[in-house]
């Protein structure tokens, strides 16, 4: 009988036998090894962390510069000067603030009730297997090029207001200063309607996870004394998310201030404060888009360099606030809240 060969490797003493112990210089090796890559994979995270920052005050250091010459010549009375002659030098941004935060306080009229409407009847009434779907469109919103939205302001939203909305008002509310004036289709109306619309998803998306976010307990305490499915939801959710829901709102306010193409179609895009909604008026980013590649001069270019400074604050700002508010009411500490 032929005896096949045995490797000494599989016998039974050497699979039992232990595995040889390293020595310290190669454990250093080895911890040295590992210290070296997660201090390089600290210091590249860190890098990345602060790339953002380092964006944002570069953006804010050009922005500056930019607009020096025109806070030398104008200073602070720039903000409420209501005159801007590019051939006279003579630049003042109040028209264009009083269209910004005009458009984006009406769009907020429009938009709030319906964005929270959606949120709460999602969170609170809506049947499951609805629920994806309409949170799927009302986001999808969102995703629609906002050059899109102007085109319909121009050719259906406009023609709709001049035909079936204005006259009513006009004939209710013309005596009053807001609804007064000839209707020309491009106004404050169209362009506040248009951001509305665009706004409703972003709040209506933060609005629904803060409500998410309140504990069961508070619903099932106010049911339990009584309230109906409703009450329950106006006295002991809405208020328990108050300041999230006010984030969420503010949030909004952000979005608005900063939208430009949509709201450039159909504002109107006039140097001019009016009362009236039916008016044509301009906003801080529509006069950046319009003005800015064909600026008459350095003291022109500067004016323009400094309305995208005063923008650009007051939409930091109001994000700041809002990403506060939100915080609070993830950390459980908002302020306002109430438990039952």
């Amino acid at each position: 009988m032929t005896t096949l060969p045995v490797d000494p490797a599989t016998t039974p003493d050497a699979v039992s036998a232990p595995a040889p112990t390293p020595t310290p210089q190669a454990e250093w090796r080895t911890l040295r090894g590992r210290n070296v890559g997660d201090r390089l994979y600290r210091v590249t995270l860190t890098a990345l962390a602060l790339v953002l920052p380092l964006l944002l005050v570069t953006l804010l250091a050009e922005l500056v510069i930019g607009a020096w010459p025109a806070i030398q010549r104008f200073g602070l009375p720039f903000v409420w000067t209501s005159v801007w002659d590019p051939v006279a030098g003579v630049f003042g941004a109040a028209p264009m603030i009083f269209g910004t935060l005009a458009s984006s306080l009406l769009a907020l009229l429009i938009a709030v009730p319906l964005a929270l409407g959606v949120a709460i009847y999602l969170t609170e009434f809506s049947p499951k297997w609805l629920r994806q779907p309409i949170a799927f469109l009302v986001e999808l919103l969102a995703a629609i090029p906002s050059v899109v939205y102007g085109l319909w302001g121009i050719f259906v939203l406009i023609p709709f207001l001049r035909s079936y909305v204005v006259p009513p008002l006009r004939a209710a509310l013309g005596w009053t200063p807001f609804f007064s004036g000839v209707f020309y289709g491009n106004s404050l109306l169209a362009g506040g309607i248009i951001l509305a619309i665009m706004i409703v998803p972003y709040i209506a998306a933060v609005s629904r996870e803060v409500l998410l976010a309140v504990p069961a307990n508070q619903r099932e305490a106010a049911i339990g004394m009584g309230a109906t499915r409703w009450e329950a939801v106006w006295t002991a959710v809405v208020p328990y998310g108050r300041a999230g829901l006010i984030g969420a709102i503010i949030l909004g306010l952000g979005r608005a201030l900063g939208e430009t193409m949509a709201v450039t179609m159909v504002i109107g895009n006039r140097h001019d404060i009016s009362l009236s909604v039916l008016q044509p008026a301009y906003t801080m980013a529509a006069a950046i888009a319009n003005e800015f590649s064909e600026a008459v001069g350095d003291l022109h270019l500067a004016a323009m360099f400094e309305v995208g400074l005063v923008l650009f604050v007051i939409t930091v700002i109001v994000n700041a606030f809002a990403r506060l508010l939100i915080w609070r009411v993830a950390r459980g500490t908002a302020v306002g809240s109430r438990a039952l």
